[in-house]
Order: structure tokens, then sequence, then C-alpha cells
């Protein structure tokens, strides 16, 4: 199935509110947190450490927005994402969110106290997205230009999973998202 493109920022802002109360298993057994919940700490840990980097908090906030596009699909949920938000916010956001499954497989490939943190349903899902990465994939990974961002990236995703952890209201990222969209098209 092809990926829904979304083409106004009020139509990405309505998927984010679908995330509320949705969550990366349809069981609950996943992360401890919903995905909007999730996602918003992501995009605040990347603006504490990155304020400079716009694209990169944007990434933040919509990297799991493919559990709720594709429901189920956990090694497609970072293209789907991708692919729906490409026109919308350029390509360098939509690497990014793609990037953050493959970002998983190299840092628990290549740091073993990173490996050993992944929540348990970050474990499970590692299996599907195709395990830790082999020297040679690592080394290629490195080699790539938004290679420093996804990994940061995928460092605030496993950080972001804190129950009760206050963030900023969805509503306070929407001037961000508007920069990020102009720029984008």
């Amino acid at each position: 199935m092809p990926d829904p493109g979304i083409d106004t920022v009020d139509d990405l802002f309505a998927l984010l509110e679908q995330c509320a109360d949705a969550w990366d298993t349809a069981d609950r057994t996943g992360d401890p947190v919903d995905i909007l919940d999730h996602d918003r700490q992501c995009a605040q840990l990347l603006l504490r450490d990155f304020p400079d980097d716009e694209e990169l908090q944007v990434a933040g906030l919509l990297h799991d927005i493919g559990h709720v596009l594709v429901p189920g699909d956990d090694a497609g949920h970072g293209t789907h994402g991708a692919e729906a938000v490409r026109g919308l916010l350029g390509t360098r956001v939509a690497r990014l969110i793609e990037l953050h499954v493959t970002a998983k497989r190299f840092l628990v490939a290549t740091d073993s106290v990173h490996a050993n943190a992944l929540s348990a349903s970050s474990r499970r899902t590692l299996l599907a997205q195709g395990g830790p990465m082999t020297p040679a994939e690592a080394e290629s990974f490195r080699a790539d230009p938004d290679f420093t961002a996804a990994s940061a990236l995928r460092r605030a995703d496993d950080a972001g999973k804190v129950v009760g952890l206050p963030v900023m209201p969805l509503a306070d990222w929407r001037p961000l998202v508007e920069r990020v969209a102009a720029r984008g098209r």
C-alpha cells in the first residue's frame, strides 16, 4: 500500500493528535507512553541538545507516526512516516525519520551500553528491523551525511519513554513545523 502524503500542516497536526492514546503495540505491552507523548519527549530532548537544528527537532516530533499510518509494521514504520511527510517537510526530515530505525541497528552493533539499555519493545522490534548491523553496514552508515543527526534522533528516541515527563504541548510545536514546512516545499 502506498503511503499517503500529508499535504498541509493542519493535516499533519490532525495525524499527531491521532497519536494520543495510540501505542507502538496494539496490546500496549510496548513502550510505557503513547506515541504522541513519546514523540514530544523525543523532540524536546532534541530541542535541548540541538537547539539550532529545527529539521532534527521536527523529525523527532514525527519519527513514529508510521505506527499510526500502518499499524503493526514495526520494520517499515520509519519508511511509512518518511514518505508521508517528504513532500511537506523536505528530504532531510523524511530521511531522518526513516534513518531512526537504521540508527538503532547501528547503535546496538557498536555501543553495548546503548544496546543493554534498550526497552523491551525496542529489543523485540530490532529483529524485525534487521538486527544489529554488520561491521560493513556500520562503516557504510558512518559515511552517511545524516549519520550524526540520525544517531542523535535515535538516542533521543530511546530516552523519550518516561511516564509523566513534562513536555511542551503539541500546539507549541506548530510554529517550528510551519517554518520547516515553508523551507521544505
